[in-house]
C-alpha cells in the first residue's frame, strides 16, 4: 500500500522510468552482495526469481549511466545447462536479458553467433554445459553461470570457465541454481571469495499464480522433493540408501571410451503420457566399455505418449549405436514391443519381466557400483537424485523413479547378461 501510494505522487515520466530501476522492485535477497566477491551464489528454490536477479545483474554489469557509457564488464560469458535454455530462458524467457533492458540500451542477440552486443559495444556470448570446449579460449571479464548443479559436465565446464575469467578489475561469477550436494556446490559454499543467498518459492509469493503455489504446497510440501525444489535445502544422501553422491562422484568420468556393448534401456509407465500427472517413461543408455567396466552414457527419459517416447527410445538407439533396447514388458507386454517396432523394425527388442521386487533387481547393480565398476559419463542430475533414495526398504522419493529402473534393467542386461545374480568372482576375473 505505501509503495503504491508513492507511485501514484510521481509524474508519469518518473513512474516510466522506474520501471526499469531493478533496486526499487527487487527483494534484498536478490541484489548483488557488497565487498569484495569473486561469487555470487544463489540457491533458490523454483519460482524465486533467480533468472530475474541473473539477468538484472547482466544488465548492471554490462551497463554504464548512458547507452555509449561502458559497464563494468564489456566480456561478458552466459553459461546455461543447454544451448536451449540459453536462449529460451536466459535470453529471450519472461525474465531473461532482453526482457529486463530499456528499449534504449538492449543488446542485439544474434543467436546463430550466440552473441549479444550492448549499445556500448560490451559483448555476452552463450556457451553450454554439454559442450566445456566452448570455453576454451575465450577470456571474460563476468560470467553468469544457471542450474550448475544440474549441468553434466560441471567440473570441466566450471573449471574452463575460471581459466578464462581473466580480465578486468575483479572478474565476478553469478551463479543461479536450485541446490543439489554435488561437490562443485560445497566447494563454493565453502569457498571464502564465495557470498550464498538463499531463498525459497514463498519469497516470490506475491509474483507467483495463486494455484500453482496451492498445487505445489498441496503436494511437494514437507516431501524430499518439495524441500530440495521449493525450499531450496540441500539434502545429505538417505542414510543406508543403495547408492551415495561420493560412490557416483568416485568414478565419474568426462568422456565416453570405446563401447563393446551399448544397451538402450526403457521402463515404461503404465499411464497413456504425454499429459500433466502421468509418469515418465525411463530411457537410460548404458555400455560396457572394451575394459571392461559399464558406463552410464545419457539420460532421455521423456514424459511422452507410447508413439513418442518409442521413437525417442529409436533415437536413442541409432545416436548410440546400440546393440539393442531392453525394456520391461510388465506394463503392456507384447504392446510394449510392437510399439517399438512401430517406429523401426530393424531395431531388436528385448523385453524382460520384472519378477523381483525395485530393490531386490538394483541391489546386485549397486554392488557394482560398490566395487567401483560402474562409471557415469558426465553428470545426470535427475537419475542421480532419484539413485540416491533407494534404500533396502524401498524407494523414499516421489512418484516412480522411472530413470533409476530403467538403469537397473540396462546395466543388467550389458554387465550381468541379464541377470540379477552374480558371481562376485567370476565377474571381477
Amino acid at each position: 500500500m505505501e509503495r503504491q501510494q508513492a507511485l501514484s505522487q510521481l509524474t508519469m515520466e518518473a513512474r516510466a522510468a522506474l520501471k526499469w530501476h531493478w533496486p526499487f522492485w527487487a527483494r534484498p535477497n536478490q541484489l548483488p552482495p557488497t565487498g569484495d566477491w569473486a561469487t555470487w551464489l544463489i540457491l533458490a528454490g523454483r519460482g524465486f526469481g533467480k533468472t530475474r536477479a541473473g539477468a538484472e545483474w547482466i544488465r548492471a554489469m554490462a551497463c554504464g549511466d548512458t547507452p555509449m557509457s561502458a559497464g563494468r564488464a564489456g566480456r561478458i560469458a552466459i553459461v546455461a545447462e543447454t544451448a536451449a535454455d540459453a536462449r529460451d530462458v536466459l535470453v529471450e524467457g519472461d525474465s531473461g536479458i532482453m526482457s529486463v533492458h530499456p528499449p534504449e540500451v538492449r543488446p542485439h542477440y544474434e543467436p546463430s553467433k550466440r552473441r549479444l552486443t550492448w549499445p556500448n559495444g560490451a559483448v555476452a556470448t552463450l556457451y553450454n554445459a554439454t559442450e566445456p570446449d566452448q570455453l576454451r579460449g575465450p577470456q571474460h571479464d563476468a560470467a553468469w553461470c544457471d542450474e550448475l548443479a544440474k549441468w553434466q559436465h560441471a567440473r570441466d565446464t566450471w573449471d574452463q570457465l575460471q581459466f578464462g575469467l581473466r580480465i578486468g578489475d575483479r572478474p565476478r561469477v553469478t551463479v543461479t541454481t536450485t541446490p543439489r550436494p554435488i561437490p562443485i556446490i560445497r566447494e563454493l559454499l565453502s569457498a571464502r571469495d564465495t557470498v550464498a543467498v538463499r531463498g525459497s518459492t514463498m519469497d516470490n509469493a506475491g509474483n507467483l499464480a495463486a494455484p500453482f503455489l496451492a498445487k505445489m504446497l498441496d503436494k511437494y510440501e514437507g516431501t524430499r522433493l518439495g524441500r530440495q525444489e521449493l525450499n531450496a535445502e540441500i539434502l545429505d544422501d538417505v542414510p543406508g540408501a543403495l547408492w551415495t553422491r561420493d560412490m557416483l562422484e568416485a568414478n565419474r568420468v568426462k568422456q565416453m571410451p570405446e563401447m563393446k556393448r551399448v544397451i538402450v534401456a526403457v521402463d515404461p509407465s503404465g499411464t497413456a503420457g504425454g499429459g500433466e500427472g502421468g509418469d515418465d517413461v525411463g530411457i537410460v543408455i548404458v555400455g560396457k566399455g572394451v575394459d571392461g567396466r559399464g558406463y552410464v552414457l545419457a539420460d532421455w527419459t521423456c514424459n511422452l505418449s507410447p508413439a513418442g517416447w518409442s521413437r525417442r527410445a529409436v533415437e536413442a538407439y541409432h545416436a548410440f549405436k546400440a546393440d539393442r533396447i531392453v525394456a520391461e514388458r510388465n506394463f503392456g507386454g507384447a504392446m510394449v514391443e510392437a510399439t517399438i517396432l512401430t517406429a523401426d523394425q530393424s531395431v531388436p527388442v528385448k523385453l524382460v519381466t520384472a519378477s523381483r521386487g525395485k530393490v531386490a533387481r538394483a541391489e546386485p547393480v549397486a554392488a557394482l557400483y560398490e566395487q567401483g565398476r560402474i562409471s557415469h559419463v558426465g553428470m545426470h542430475a535427475s537419475l542421480e537424485d532419484q539413485m540416491v533414495l533407494f534404500t533396502p526398504e524401498g524407494y523414499a522419493g516421489e512418484g516412480s523413479p522411472d530413470r533409476a529402473d530403467a538403469l537397473v534393467w540396462g546395466l543388467s542386461e550389458a554387465m550381468l547378461n541379464g541377470s540379477s545374480a552374480y558371481n562376485l568372482t567370476a565377474l571381477a576375473s
